[in-house]
């Protein structure tokens, strides 16, 4: 009975260890996020915890573990149980004192190469490589055929002749071609952690307000900004980007009123020059014809 009882206690302490550590995390980080895991390779998340680490922390829990930790810390994290909602499936949990935007652009641009699925769809050109395969020659032979892929049998194995295209961007991957690329080590399509729902400060940001298209965002900014000085410089407003436009704009009224009233200021001389001898031209022409 003892060792009975000893054998269920352990599990409990792992459990109680595991939910210790969440709390810590959610105590210690400003954002936390919850990203689904669904079919995410064990090697694939190694390698994107590797790749993120010192900037965000992933832990891999269960969500009932999760869901205690969270209870545990409400008095310190106000809104942190809006995150249950989001407590299904396969999930990895995120920490960082990144923003909750931050994080998103990071994870995007942080994936990982991995092995094709049937069904999955390629983010861009997909090439086999020129060289030996490492494959002996076999049915797998009408399979490089049926790409158009050139080969050749040299010392016993298959040697691709030149690189060649078998799939392109936004084409999926069929069930013939995932197993040859895999048995070919060609990793063709990017993973990465694909954000559900963040916390911060209280308030949740669903994956789609976060998923921000800066180009869309930068236009905006040049846009507003090209009409707020077109604005400025109609209403004669003098902010310091609108400056150089008015004092150009006032420059030449003032050249021009200074022409129209023949005064002699320092920068209309020339101008009124030309158009006395543009006038003294005329009547002279004038008289000749009379």
């Amino acid at each position: 009975m003892r060792k009975l009882s000893v054998l269920r206690e352990a599990p409990r302490a792992r459990k109680k260890a595991i939910v210790a550590e969440l709390q810590d995390l959610l105590r210690r980080h400003r954002v936390v996020a919850v990203a689904d895991i669904t079919g995410l390779r064990a090697s694939a998340l190694q390698r994107l915890k590797a790749k993120l680490r010192g900037r965000v922390v992933v832990k891999v829990a269960k969500n009932t573990l999760m869901r205690k930790a969270m209870e545990g810390v409400a008095d310190v994290r106000p809104g942190i149980e809006k995150l249950v909602d989001w407590l299904r499936g396969s999930n990895a949990f995120i920490f960082t004192n990144e923003g909750a935007f931050t994080l998103h652009m990071l994870l995007e641009r942080n994936k990982v190469a991995a092995k094709a699925k049937p069904g999955d769809r390629v983010s861009k050109d997909v090439y086999i490589p020129a060289g030996n395969t490492g494959l002996p020659p076999g049915p797998v032979l009408s399979l490089f055929k049926k790409l158009k892929v050139p080969t050749k049998i040299e010392e016993g194995s298959i040697h691709v002749v030149k690189d060649t295209l078998v799939l392109s961007k936004g084409e999926r991957v069929s069930e013939e071609v995932a197993d040859l690329l895999a048995k070919l080590g060609v990793e063709p399509v990017e993973v990465g952690l694909s954000v559900k729902v963040a916390y911060e400060d209280g308030v949740l940001f669903k994956a789609e307000d976060l998923a921000l298209d800066l180009e869309a965002y930068r236009r905006r900014v040049v846009e507003a900004h090209e009409e707020a000085l077109s604005l400025s410089v109609a209403l004669a407003y003098p902010a310091p980007e609108a400056l150089p436009y008015l004092i150009a704009r006032a420059q030449a009224e003032a050249l021009s009123l200074s022409v129209k009233a023949a005064y002699p200021a320092r920068g209309s001389i020339e101008a009124l020059l030309r158009v006395a001898a543009a006038e003294a031209a005329a009547l002279s022409a004038r008289l000749h014809l009379s």
